[in-house]
Parts: C-alpha cells; structure tokens; sequence
C-alpha cells in the first residue's frame, strides 16, 4: 500500500480543510482499508457536475485500496438538507425520493469502483427509529448550537421560519455515521457542522469519530450560485453529450477556471497553462468539455459533440430538426412523457422541470404541463436551445 504521507499528498489536494488532519495520517499508518462515507439525498432525479466533486474525491480513496460507504439518503431526502438554504425545502413524497434514488444508483458508478463501494440507503437504520430513540437523540443538540450555523442563524436574525424537522436533519445524517462505522466522510463546505456532528454522536456512541474531509462547492453555470438542479444551473452526468458539452462551452472564462480547478483531470502543467492565459479560452473550453464528454459517456460521444457544437454555433450552420417517429396506439401522448421516450431529457421529472421553466415549445410557442401531442399532427418540438425535432406518430410494429 501507498504510504500514508503520499495518500495524504494525493487526498489533500483540492479540499478546503480535513478535521482533524493528524488523525487522518494515523489512520492511513495502520494498514487497513478506511471506510469513507459520502451521503448525498436523492431530492433531484440525477447526479450533476456539483456531485462529482466529492465522488470524485472518494475514487481517490478507493484507488488507494479504502472502501467507499455510498449512502443513498431516501430518508433524510423526506426532510430535506437545510443546508445553505434560505426557506424551508419543499418536502418531496416517498416515490419521487425512490425513483430518485434508482437513478442515482445507477449513475454513481460512472464515477465510483463498483468492487469498492458498498451502497446503503439510511431508511435500514432511521426508518426503525422509535419516538424514545428520536428523543434521546435530540437532546445530544442544543438549540445554540444550532443558531451556530449561519444559514440558521440567518434565517432566524430575518424571522425566516425554520421548521422543527430541520433541526433533526443533522442529527440524522449523523447517526448514519454511527450506523456505518464511518472513518472520513467527505462534504461540501456547506456541510461542515453536519460532518462534525457525526464526529461527536461516534465518540458518544463509543467509536472513533470520523474524520471530516470538507471539498469546495462548484457553482453551477451561472457562475454564482451552487450547482442544483432546482436553480436550473446544473450540468447532468447523463445529459446528453451535444447538451453537456455546449453548457460547458456557455462557461465564463473565470468560471471554466473554476471548473478546471475542481473537475478536469488534465496534468497540472497543463492546467497551469490554462491559467496563466497562455492556451486561448475558446480552445481552453473545448479541451475541458471533451475531457468530461467523454468521461461521462465515451470519446466517441465527445467528438461528435465537438462537431455539433461546431456546425451549429462557430460555423452558424441552420439547426435543422431531427425527425422522430413515436410508435404508439393511444390517441395522445403527454408532453412530459414523450420528452422523455424521445431521450431529450432523462427522466418525466426532468422534462416537467423544463416544461415549467418554459423551456419547450411546440411549433414555436411555450405550453404547459397540460399539453398533449395528438395523433395524426406533425409538430416541430423544441427542448432547451439545443434540442430540435419533428415529431409524427404512427401504429406500433
């Protein structure tokens, strides 16, 4: 095995802090695989960039023989991670969290070893949970220590209601800590408190308390705020590679830095390059969106979207519709549900997403959630600023 101060060389970079550091170095020196803990809510129907940066994290870990602890959190999901957040989240029913859940299993490993990752879901341990246990887990918090936390404390200073679930939400996420016998967990720098109230219910428990290893967070493509879904500033892992690739190439010139930073596994010379101006941003942009293209689908994948870009945006080349037959006996189809047969978004939840941004048109003008395509009308449907078809039905084979 590596030895521990080379692992510490290697996992050190790109974190903004690791509590405490000397522990992690000990833990390394004893010659076992750590058990490395990342919990991520299935609240959206897909992973996005902003996610990668963690995962991406414990892929390190795992190629220094650690075992990955994936904790899918269809539980904590029900409350919602107030973290960073202004309001209280809107709370989501247990089959959008499931369905969630199902794609974010099968999209982790895009990322993550398979043979090194153990995938828990931590409604096995809090779903058991009775009232007394809740209880005796609450008191370990004080309501000050709460308001410790800024965007508690923000929320409270501005008379924002906070609700009394949200308040157990650290507590939760902690406990999974103690469930899994957690070594280091990793999380945003939003999670801090969270990650060290996990260290503190360990120690209660008679463990020892993990190791908080606390990443920087990506903004999405605004260049301002977090990646989420829910702002519409993400870049999904399974987007399509012209989709994922020409989102990338929308990037300001500072915020495809950021993205170099955080994302691109590129030799430092040549990230250094990119720094210090020397590579011409366009051309910059171009090396970063093929380099994730083709990690998150195949070089294939990011070539032919190189190309798309290409004739549709730098040569203005007429964006002509691609013509798509549904095969279908039903009279009409619901607009949600044929973006999503047609593969122009992931899931029906994406596509009522877009619907409701105002992001699809039909024959050139927006529709609702109401629409429905009919049977024996040829319609010219547009998904984003990329996504283009006509549409016909006809009889199943």
């Amino acid at each position: 095995m590596v030895s521990p101060e080379a692992q510490l060389a290697t996992l050190r970079r790109g974190v903004v802090e690791i509590t405490p550091e000397e522990e992690l170095v000990a833990r390394l020196g004893e010659g076992r695989s750590l058990r490395v803990k990342l919990g991520v809510d299935p609240t959206a129907p897909d992973i996005h960039l902003g996610h990668t940066v963690a995962l991406t994290k414990v892929r390190q870990f795992q190629d220094l023989g650690h075992h990955a602890v994936l904790i899918i959190g269809d539980f904590t999901a029900l409350i919602g991670d107030p973290s960073g957040r202004s309001a209280t989240r809107p709370p989501l029913s247990r089959a959008e969290v499931e369905a969630h859940a199902r794609t974010y299993e099968a999209q982790v490993f895009k990322v993550l070893r398979r043979e090194r990752t153990e995938v828990r879901r931590n409604t096995e341990w809090l779903a058991p949970l009775a009232l007394e246990e809740v209880i005796r887990l609450a008191a370990k918090m004080t309501v000050a220590r709460m308001l410790e936390r800024d965007d508690f404390r923000r929320r409270y200073r501005a008379g924002t209601p906070i609700g009394m679930h949200e308040f157990l939400y650290p507590l939760l996420q902690g406990y999974d800590s103690v469930a899994v016998r957690a070594d280091v967990e990793l999380g945003g720098t939003d999670q801090t408190f969270n990650l060290l109230v996990g260290r503190d219910l360990q120690r209660d428990a008679g463990q020892r308390g993990q190791v908080a290893m606390v990443l920087p967070l990506l903004e999405g493509t605004d260049g301002v705020q977090k990646m989420s879904k829910s702002l519409g500033n993400h870049i999904g892992i399974s987007e399509a590679p012209e989709e994922m690739y020409g989102k990338l190439m929308s990037l300001s010139d500072p915020l495809m830095l950021r993205y170099y930073a955080l994302l691109s596994a590129a030799p430092e010379e040549q990230q250094a390059a990119v720094r210090r101006g020397e590579v011409h941003p366009m051309e910059a942009k171009k090396a970063l969106a093929a380099e994730l293209v083709a990690r998150f689908h195949d070089p294939a994948a990011a070539e032919g979207a190189g190309r798309f870009f290409e004739e549709r945006h730098q040569r203005r080349a007429p964006h002509r519709p691609t013509p798509i037959e549904v095969r279908t006996g039903a009279a009409d189809v619901w607009i949600c549900e044929l973006i999503r047969e047609i593969g122009f978004a992931p899931s029906t939840s994406e596509a009522r997403r877009l619907v409701a941004q105002g992001a699809v048109q039909v024959d050139g003008r927006p529709v609702d959630l109401n629409f429905r395509f009919r049977r024996g009308v040829h319609r010219l449907l547009k998904v984003g600023r990329r996504r283009l078809a006509e549409v016909t039905f006809s009889e199943p084979a």
